[in-house]
């Protein structure tokens, strides 16, 4: 077998066509789960390629419809943080103004 294809491959290489090989049956049964590959357009009909389709889009719409929940979950605990953090720096600014009017009265001359 070896030989023919040694043959073959040099035989196309003086050619310049591509190099031919046999292929023979397997003697053995294959062991049990593998499952030998063929070329994808020999075993699908239309039929299965449009369904192959249909299943692949269904899938990507499926993982974009998790992934926008994802995100709007995330902004959603963002907007959240925001909110809470300009509560917290709207009570800091404010005891700071009365924080300033309080040293503006003690320093301030008074004119009376």
């Amino acid at each position: 077998m070896n030989r023919t294809r040694e043959l073959s491959g040099q035989l196309s290489a003086a050619t310049g066509d591509m190099p031919t090989y046999q292929i023979r049956a397997p003697t053995a049964a294959l062991p049990r789960g593998v499952v030998m590959a063929a070329s994808p357009g020999s075993l699908h009909s239309p039929q299965q390629l449009a369904e192959e389709a249909t299943r692949k889009r269904e899938l990507r719409l499926m993982k974009n419809r998790e992934a926008a929940k994802e995100c709007r979950r995330r902004k959603k605990e963002y907007v959240k943080c925001l909110e809470s953090r300009v509560a917290m720096l709207e009570v800091q600014n404010k005891k700071l103004i009365e924080e300033l009017e309080t040293l503006k009265d003690i320093c301030s001359p008074k004119t009376d």
